[in-house]
């Protein structure tokens, strides 16, 4: 038997498959050689230069040197010190200047921070293939020029919130409506200012948004509620003779008000200042009641009949009235005046008995200018032959009225913030206090008077008052059974007032001294009407008034103490 012995050779297609491996090999191997030939030609080209996809406010420098660099952020952000930056928090808005805010670029030290291109391959390959990347510029701050900026502009970002408001105007709703405040923090604000400024958007800050206590619902029920009703008709109080009082929508506004509350308005209404317009018409309805009067003319009485008044009773015409004012009910809106009858004090029978025989209290002072004689002369004339009934209340502003330049009053001397000055009238204060201690010893009763700020020497310490027509008056009440009347003289330099009537009293004064002196301080005044002073001290005092009957019991003891401010020394420039 034959044996056949057969060799088997490599197949064609391992021989082509080694052949590709050697291929594929080659091919890395030569991209490799080409990259690395790339690189180190790269390298050597950009070695020491900006970063690939570098800028800088906006400015591209990619792959600059530092120098050039430099040369360029400053030719292309130089000005930008100088130009204004927004800067905004919530709904405010500011602005400054960077240069003015004392803040300052520094260019060679921005492009020392970003430093040159990487060796790293792959840092390089994403600097060349990837999008640009901005960079901080280095930037200084001037804390003294910073700082008042920082302050403006917080004061500008910063607001508090704003209540909502309604007001009545011309008989109209007005409504305000409510604000939002916002707070912004300080160091917040720097951060971003020194940090952002450089953004072409723009600086941008967190602000703390608070809102008003008083919102649109408080104001949207006051207004149309009780808003709408007090405007809604006018309001009419119907009096005699066919005359009426009328508040028209018009002028509700002097009348109600509406007031914050916690989170809402509250409405407020003046009932003494609806009583004031309602009496312009209605007092003429009135009927104004005179006492009797007595005059002494060639040695004889002459008696002026009492005359009893009518008057409105306000308590009473205007009960309900807040009710009245917020009904948009035409029937509520209109009613009937009350009227109450208002008799004389000091009756035609009284003056017929009344006798003036005795003098129950009399006081004198002295010296005066001119000017002041003028009015205390005036003032005199008009109160001289005034009677006070018993139980009744006499007024000095009330009995005279007005006392200015159509009275025939004049300009006179006054202390005003413990210096001398000029007004109408002035001088009055030394007939007040001359009838001040008339009333003293004649026992009445003290329901108002108000010493001097500062010690005039003509008048007793803690004995005196002044006045002021429409803020201070001087009030005695004659608490006896028996009229009195008030007879005035001025002349000679002197002012006597005495009350004249039935004594049943007598009176004592004991002064309690002087302590607790005040030394008055300096002051300069510019001015023509600038009148020096020397000043003088101030002090404490008291005085205690013993009244006694005619057999010398002692029916009331009251001590009144009274503080003087030291008068300043006034300097004029």
């Amino acid at each position: 038997m034959a044996i056949t012995v057969r060799c088997v050779s490599q197949s064609s297609s391992q021989r082509s498959g080694g052949r590709g491996l050697r291929i594929i090999l080659g091919v890395v191997l030569g991209l490799i050689a080409l990259a690395a030939i790339a690189y180190g030609v790269d390298y050597t080209l950009t070695k020491g230069n900006v970063p690939r996809g570098t800028t800088v406010g906006g400015v591209d420098i990619s792959g600059m040197s530092p120098e050039e660099a430099q040369s360029t952020l400053e030719r292309e952000l130089g000005g930008v010190v100088d130009r204004p930056v927004a800067v905004a928090a919530g709904e405010r808005t500011s602005e400054f200047v960077p240069a003015q805010a004392g803040l300052s670029l520094d260019f060679a030290e921005t492009v020392a921070q970003i430093g040159t291109e990487p060796a790293n391959p792959f840092l390089r390959l994403e600097g060349l293939v990837g999008s640009p990347k901005e960079t901080d510029i280095v930037s200084a701050a001037d804390d003294a020029a910073l700082e008042p900026e920082l302050g403006r502009m917080h004061t500008e970002l910063s607001a508090d919130p704003a209540d909502g408001a309604v007001a009545l105007v011309d008989g109209r709703v007005d409504v305000t409506d409510p604000v939002n405040g916002q707070a912004v923090d300080p160091a917040a604000l720097r951060t971003a200012v020194t940090t952002d400024w450089l953004d072409p958007e723009g600086v941008e800050v967190d602000a703390e948004i608070t809102p008003p206590a008083v919102g649109e619902e408080a104001v949207q029920a006051a207004a149309d509620g009780d808003a709408a009703a007090a405007v809604s008709a006018p309001l009419t109080v119907r009096g005699r003779d066919d005359v009426a009082g009328v508040i028209e929508p018009a002028r509700m506004g002097e009348v109600v008000t509406f007031v914050p509350d916690g989170e809402s308005l509250r409405t407020e209404i003046d009932v003494d200042a609806a009583q004031v317009i309602l009496a312009q018409d209605l007092a003429g309805t009135e009927s104004i009641r005179q006492d009797a009067r007595i005059s002494f003319a060639g040695g004889s009485r002459q008696i002026t009949p009492h005359i009893d008044g009518v008057k409105l009773d306000w308590d009473a015409t205007l009960e309900g009235f807040n009710e009245r004012l917020l009904s948009a009910v035409p029937e509520d809106r209109e009613w009937e005046a009350v009227y109450e009858d208002d008799p004389a004090e000091f009756t035609t029978e009284m003056a017929q008995t009344a006798t003036f025989d005795e003098v129950v209290g009399e006081f004198t002072t002295s010296g005066y200018s001119e000017a002041s004689g003028v009015n205390i002369a005036q003032v005199a004339s008009t109160v001289n032959g005034a009677i006070v009934a018993p139980g009744a209340t006499f007024s000095l502003n009330g009995f005279t009225g007005p006392r200015g330049a159509a009275q025939g009053y004049v300009e006179s001397g006054i202390i005003l913030d413990g210096r001398a000055g000029e007004a109408i009238g002035g001088g009055i204060s030394q007939f007040a206090t001359t009838l001040y201690n008339a009333a003293y010893f004649a026992g009445m009763e003290d329901v108002a008077h108000t010493p001097h700020s500062y010690y005039i020497s003509r008048y007793p310490a803690g004995r005196e008052a002044t006045v002021y027509e429409g803020a201070i008056d001087l009030r005695f009440k004659n608490t006896s059974q028996y009229p009195v009347r008030i007879e005035t003289s001025v002349g000679g330099g002197d002012v006597v007032v005495r009350l004249t009537g039935v004594k049943t009293v007598e009176v004592e004064s004991v002064n309690g001294g002087r302590w607790a002196p005040t030394q008055p301080k300096a002051q300069t005044v510019s001015g023509d009407d600038c009148i020096p002073s020397g000043g003088a001290p101030g002090f404490t005092t008291s005085d205690t008034r013993i009244i006694r009957d005619l057999s010398g019991n002692e029916i009331s003891r009251e001590t009144n103490t009274t503080v003087y401010d030291p008068q300043p020394i006034v300097r004029c420039s």
